[in-house]
């Protein structure tokens, strides 16, 4: 059995939630990739345990595949970081399929170590085609979770309204009521 997943804000799509494998908790940098245990648990939460192994080799590939996506997300990419990006997607290839419920793909993979990497960020690329500018950073200062903006306007700022919106709107609140000068 797998372990809780301790982060807590998950549910987003398998690149962004790649990304908030590293979260700040009482100011302090969490990496829940730290280890094959927590590969496993990420994995898991996205139904992808039984696809993929979560030894060293996977886990340097995941790691590989995040820091090629925390720098194309960060802001516009260049060659340097398409390269990145490239270098996850060129471990995989999709072959197309026909199948009884009619067309398919079926994801190959160069080293099966770089399967759930080269899946995430294909996700990423879905992503890109369909909501690109619904990809955000959370508002919250001190917060540094990725999510998709699925509000009907589009104009979510925070990750979780529990979470980072809550302190936000609680500190507001707090610097109207407090006294001038204290």
């Amino acid at each position: 059995m797998t372990e809780p997943d301790p982060r807590p804000f998950v549910r987003e799509p398998l690149a962004l939630d790649l990304l908030n494998t590293w979260w700040k908790e009482h100011g302090r940098l969490h990496d829940l990739l730290d280890s094959p245990s927590g590969l496993r648990v990420w994995l898991a939460g996205h139904g992808l345990a039984d696809r993929f192994a979560a030894d060293e080799e996977s886990l340097k590939a995941v790691v590989h595949a995040r820091d090629a996506l925390a720098a194309a997300v960060a802001g516009p990419g260049g060659p340097a970081v398409y390269r990145q990006v490239d270098d996850v997607l060129a471990h995989g290839r999709v072959r197309l399929t026909l199948t009884a419920e009619g067309p398919g793909e079926t994801a190959e993979f160069d080293d099966p170590a770089w399967g759930a990497a080269w899946t995430a960020v294909r996700d990423y690329l879905d992503l890109l085609a369909t909501a690109p500018d619904r990809i955000r950073l959370c508002a919250q200062p001190d917060c540094i979770r990725y999510f998709l903006d699925t509000s009907r306007n589009g104009t979510r700022r925070w990750c979780s309204m529990s979470l980072c919106g809550n302190r936000v709107k609680a500190a507001r609140h707090y610097a109207r009521a407090r006294p001038p000068g204290v």
